[in-house]
């Protein structure tokens, strides 16, 4: 029996690339028809976009039902606006597949990603083989993130952004977590079920500019490695403590050049004072810190996101006939 899959593409000011994504996936799910259900979607999630992006999707919707579009009510980021799109479908589709509007993402890789799903994968993972095209910087940086979060507890895939199929008790999995400070390459492998990878060369952006400068990366990788792991933290409180360390040393040194007669007045009362101080300090915030990052993590429940509009083909969803 076919399965119904639903690709969702987060768009923030996509009008220069959003119709020839659609094009191409439409070329897609016709070739996929021994595959997939008629009930399959492409649904793009308007994040609140600047340019006609939304226009361009309502468009694509009356020309061919099998185009949906969902716009939130204001700008929320990739991540939210992607779980927004995940848990709008996740009770219509029997799998769903996350990939960004810009074409880079290989669309070739949803045959293979399928195939996984019917072998029995709830998540299948799209890896980049190979970084060719990016520039030096670009991939000293990339695989430096990497590491860093794998230091730091974090469980994510290598090379892996957020092209993924999810099945829908994955994706049921998903709506368990209600965090709304949201890193999905890192909660995605909490939900534990069955998961595989494939892998797919990344290709040029087809047109437009990144959303992801240098700045909204770094601001990115910092999300991911707070909302992830309360190392941080810990990595403060023993920076404190070795500071307090240092501190009673520069003590016990100064008392002894006190006592060879070495010390300027009025110095060595200063130096101790300076780096004790500064140490427990730092060692009190980490302590602090500690409880109110636990805090930060369990408590905050502010709306991930608000859709405003939902354009889908209900009739063809509930089986219902046309009138």
């Amino acid at each position: 029996m076919r399965k119904t899959l639903y690709i969702i593409i987060p768009c923030y000011n996509e009008e220069e690339v959003l119709r020839e994504t659609a094009k191409q996936l439409l070329k897609k799910f016709e070739s996929m028809r021994g595959k997939i259900s008629s009930d399959s979607r492409i649904v793009f999630v308007n994040d609140d976009s600047k340019d006609h992006t939304w226009d361009i999707i309502k468009e694509l919707h009356e020309d061919n039902p099998l185009y949906s579009g969902i716009n939130l009510s204001r700008n929320r980021g990739h991540q939210n606006a992607l779980l927004a799109g995940l848990m709008t479908v996740k009770d219509y589709c029997d799998m769903a597949i996350s990939m960004d509007a810009d074409l880079q993402d290989d669309i070739g890789a949803i045959d293979e990603m399928v195939d996984k799903y019917y072998e029995g994968y709830d998540v299948v993972y799209g890896v980049r083989s190979k970084r060719d095209t990016d520039t030096f910087f670009k991939r000293f940086t990339a695989e430096g993130f990497y590491k860093i979060m794998s230091k730091l507890g974090a469980d994510i895939v290598y090379n892996h952004a957020d092209y993924r199929l999810m099945s829908r008790r994955a994706l049921e999995g998903l709506s368990e977590f209600k965090e709304v400070n949201l890193f999905l390459r890192g909660i995605v492998p909490m939900i534990g079920y069955s998961s595989t990878s494939v892998y797919y060369a990344r290709n040029e952006r087809f047109a437009g500019e990144s959303k992801y400068p240098l700045k909204k990366m770094l601001t990115f990788a910092f999300e991911g490695i707070t909302s992830l792991s309360t190392k941080p933290i810990k990595m403060i409180v023993m920076l404190g403590s070795v500071i307090l360390g240092i501190s009673i040393l520069m003590l016990v040194w100064s008392v002894a050049g006190f006592f060879r007669g070495t010390t300027v007045p009025g110095w060595a009362s200063i130096m101790v004072s300076i780096w004790g101080i500064g140490g427990i300090l730092i060692l009190s915030v980490g302590v602090v810190g500690e409880y109110i990052g636990k805090i930060y993590l369990e408590t905050k429940e502010r709306p991930r996101y608000i859709i405003e509009s939902f354009l889908n083909d209900r009739k063809r969803m509930t089986g219902e006939d046309e009138k």
